[in-house]
């Protein structure tokens, strides 16, 4: 192994750096292989075209005869570009995309061949899929899955195959996968901040959700990859000693990308311009070998889908330049992890960002509306949105080295936090004309002035206002953005739904204007929400205990968090808004406990292996080495060796003892792993797994590290930190 370590130092130190040349411009490679509108338009009849157009702006059905149309269209264009296959490409809920390919190809009567693709084929298929995590949806033998289109997001070419973005249902219609849950939360949300909308803008008549997600990743050289098993089975690394230098002197963060990078990352945004996806943004992160890239906000349902793109791009992109990305939220223990920043907002059809203060009071009344309803969707659900980022990784990235904790709060900063507290002194019931005047002048009409300079300042906080936008920054960098997305979008909905009636209530009640009306339920929201705002060091114990004096949760590790997902509230929030039945939230549930288990399981299966199987015979060979220079001593000094083989024997010794403490914990850690497995309850073995498993790879990687600074550098068989991370 330390022959294999030092082959591929050797040959990342030899490579000869794959040349980009970035000959044409961003804007001409944009969505080249994209079916987009301009594709459409050259390849569909007009009336075809309108329908698909009317399809993906409102959510139109598209007639089966014109279905026939598009889909030759569409092959046609397909086949221009060098298409040799198509697929119905979907997100199952295994966190990654799924495809199948079919060719173009078929036989005709005469021996001959032809190319073939049907408005059937276009629309619908049945891919099996038996196999993908349905959580008791549906048996094995009971295979049937299918695939539907979803026209609003556009299909594209990758690797010669034409990908048709679509939804993934059983065949009672009960979704497999992530993006129909999504679609489903956009629609009731797009009905609920509508009617609200109304109150302020009457030409609006539609709401849409933007997403701009931030990916953070490190890339490690490929050869040294493939020198640590637990890198390459689990994303992350086990054991592994910490470096001299780290990420203490900043000097990585925003600093010159190095050459080697800085072409995968120009190839890598060759392939998103042709895609469609629209990077924006490239910089080095914190860590070393950290980087982040960054898109312009687009609708949630397309963003979603090309961040899933993404990933898959990124990994065959990083081939070409021998490089793997590490997408894991933590793969280096003691530096900053990877996260996925939700940049999350809500737009009119007129071109109004509802979450933007406006020229006029009544502008940024319609701000205030949104964001302070906002607020108390958080409030009444934080307990949702933690099981909605929760995972077996990054549990080990929240509440450490900048990511947030685990108590979800809301920053806003002082500014915003003076409007809201004025607010919050609003006369219960109609106000005077100089209390109204006051009001509209000096607090809500001067909005923008105080957002002028009052962007977020907070970078530990779960969830943070930053001028226009909310941004969910808890998000693992291994996650599917929908699912956070969804749960945001439908305590939105819920809560824009609870304003609305109370609203109206007054109106026709109360006999209030409609401004008195909306201001005096701000007013009880605002003071209904307050204890989820948060301006704070979120990582101090001081934060943990106010936080349990508020009430809000505090849920550290996946299994505990995850119990939210099936609590009747959020059953009944998801059913209520029909984007979720009360099988499909419990499925989705059964699914990822069960991988919770499979993660840890995986994990501590790989590190007894590299403990007993690499680390223990290194240090053992290592000690007899000790041994025979403490024998040769002997032979020369005779009984005063002692005295000049005092630090050997004292390394002998230590190595001994860790060895001793590696076997006896790997032992304790495989009979509690029995112990799980044991288990029936998916839910019981989980807890095992966290409990009793998990807190058994701390106690092994500290002895197996300590070993890393006792044996010779040269005989150590795992890459070590400093070489993963500061090897170019």
């Amino acid at each position: 192994m330390a022959t294999l370590r030092f082959n591929a130092l050797k040959e990342t130190l030899n490579r000869t750096p794959v040349s980009i040349k970035e000959d044409e411009r961003r804007s001409d490679l944009f969505a080249r292989n994209v079916f987009n509108q301009k594709a459409m338009r050259q390849h569909l009849t007009k009336d075809s075209y309108k329908s698909l157009k009317n399809a993906i702006e409102r959510g139109d059905k598209i007639d089966r005869s014109l279905a026939e149309n598009i889909s030759s269209g569409m092959k046609e264009w397909a086949i221009s570009k060098g298409a040799t296959h198509y697929t119905h490409w979907f997100q199952p809920l295994t966190g990654s995309t799924a495809e199948k390919h079919d060719a173009f190809f078929e036989t005709i009567e005469d021996g001959g061949a032809m190319e073939k693709f049907s408005g059937a084929q276009l629309v619908q298929q049945e891919p099996d899929a038996s196999s993908l995590p349905n959580g008791g949806i549906r048996n094995t033998f009971e295979a049937r899955g299918y695939t539907a289109w979803d026209p609003s997001s556009p299909a594209f070419i990758w690797n010669s195959t034409l990908c048709i973005p679509t939804v993934f249902v059983s065949y009672t219609g009960e979704a497999l996968d992530y993006k129909t849950p999504l679609l489903r939360s956009v629609s009731a949300l797009d009905k609920a901040a509508t009617d609200v909308v109304k109150y302020f803008d009457k030409k609006a008549t539609k709401v849409i959700t933007t997403l701009g997600w931030e990916q953070e990743y490190f890339l490690v050289d490929s050869a040294l990859a493939k020198t640590r098993p637990d890198l390459m089975m689990s994303g992350r690394t086990l054991l592994g000693h910490a470096p001299a230098k780290g990420q203490q002197l900043d000097d990585h963060y925003f600093g010159s990308i190095p050459s080697r990078v800085l072409n995968y990352m120009r190839d890598l945004e060759k392939e998103c311009m042709l895609l469609g996806i629209p990077v924006k943004t490239r910089h080095n992160e914190v860590a070393p070998n950290q980087f982040e890239l960054a898109p312009i906000f687009e609708e949630v349902n397309l963003a979603v889908d090309h961040n899933s793109l993404l990933m898959d791009v990124m990994d065959k992109v990083a081939e070409r330049h021998h490089f793997k990305v590490l997408f894991h939220e933590k793969p280096f223990q003691g530096i900053n992890g990877s996260g996925k920043h939700n940049n999350w907002s809500l737009a009119t059809d007129t071109g109004t960002n509802l979450l933007s203060p406006g020229k006029t009071p009544m502008k940024n009344l319609q701000f205030l509306t949104f964001f302070i309803n906002t607020i108390k969707a958080v409030y009444e659900n934080e307990e949702l949105i933690r099981a909605a980022i929760a995972s077996a990784s990054n549990d080990h990235r929240l509440g450490a080295n900048e990511a947030p904790p685990a108590v979800i709060s809301v920053f806003i900063g002082s500014q915003l936090t003076k409007v809201l507290d004025e607010l919050e002194k609003v006369t219960d019931g109609k106000l005077s004309p100089e209390e109204k005047t006051d009001l509209k002048l000096n607090v809500v009409g001067k909005i923008p002035e105080i957002l002028l300079d009052n962007t977020d300042r907070n970078r530990t906080s779960p969830f943070a206002f930053t001028g226009n936008k909310f941004e969910l920054r808890a998000v693992g960098s291994t996650a599917n953005c929908a699912d956070p997305m969804t749960v945001l979008n439908a305590m939105v909905t819920k809560q824009l739904i609870e304003f609305k009636k109370e609203v109206d209530a007054l109106i026709a009640d109360k006999k209030m204007k409609k401004d008195d009306a909306i201001f005096n339920v701000l007013r009880e929201y605002i003071k209904a929400s307050k204890k989820i705002r948060f301006e704070g060091d979120g990582y101090g114990q001081a934060w943990e205990d106010e936080a349990a004096k508020r009430g809000l949760s505090n849920n550290k590790k996946t299994p505990e968090a995850l119990q939210a997902k099936i609590s009747q509230k959020a059953i009944d929030l998801f059913s209520e808004l029909k984007i979720m039945n009360e099988v499909e939230v419990k499925a989705r549930y059964e699914i990822e406990i069960e991988d919770y288990s499979k993660h840890i399981q995986i994990e501590g299966r790989v590190l007894g292996d590299i403990a007993r199987n690499h680390i223990i015979p290194t240090a053992i060979k290592y000690q007899n080495i000790l041994i025979k220079n403490v024998q040769g001593l002997k032979d020369i000094y005779g009984s005063d060796f002692k005295d000049q083989a005092r630090q050997q024997l004292n390394i002998i010794e230590s190595i001994s003892k860790h060895i001793e403490s590696i076997n006896k914990e790997v032992d304790l850690m495989i009979d509690e792993r029995k112990k799980a497995n044991a288990l029936e309850n998916p839910t019981e073995m989980a807890f095992a797994y966290c409990n009793q498993v998990r807190p058994y790879f701390d106690s092994i990687r500290y002895h197996c590290d300590k070993l890393e600074l006792l044996v010779d550098n040269e005989t150590w068989p795992m890459t070590k930190y400093r070489e993963l991370l500061f090897t170019k």
